[in-house]
């Protein structure tokens, strides 16, 4: 069982605060900026950074589906942890000032992949196809942001 990772960045044209308080606003922001593969949302505790619990399915493709259930933490500042009570998967979000009122945004989710062949197929294909999802909704983010 192998570590997979995937990881996507942008850079937003909005200072770094306000980029991090629209991704750490579950209760409101947040879900507008969720692509079409994510169903079910809803904030189950807090909804504001640090203590929230927000439950979605992410249907990574058309055969895989998951049942996610992410208790929310702020290690440092400028970063939000996403831990899934329901599997490995860990997903952090990193917002950092990038110049002249723009930011950088780097995600990256890992987890424990399969054994064998299907952990070697996993390894390669899911994290560009996890990218192309954070892809999506961080040019959703960079939208709502930027108006």
């Amino acid at each position: 069982m192998a570590q997979v990772e995937a990881t996507t960045e942008r850079i937003v044209a909005a200072d770094a605060e306000t980029v991090f308080d629209a991704l750490a606003d579950y209760s409101g922001t947040r879900a507008k900026l969720l692509p079409e593969q994510f169903s079910e949302y809803e904030v189950r505790e807090g909804g504001d950074g640090e203590g929230t619990l927000v439950h979605w399915k992410l249907q990574a493709t058309s055969k895989r589906v998951r049942d996610c259930l992410l208790e929310v933490s702020e290690p440092t500042d400028g970063e939000l942890v996403e831990k899934d009570r329901n599997s490995s998967m860990v997903t952090t979000w990193r917002v950092t000032p990038a110049g002249d009122g723009k930011s950088r945004v780097v995600v990256t989710t890992t987890w424990t992949g399969a054994g064998g062949i299907g952990g070697f197929f996993e390894k390669t294909f899911a994290p560009k196809g996890l990218g192309r999802i954070y892809d999506a909704l961080l040019a959703r983010l960079a939208a709502e942001v930027e108006k």
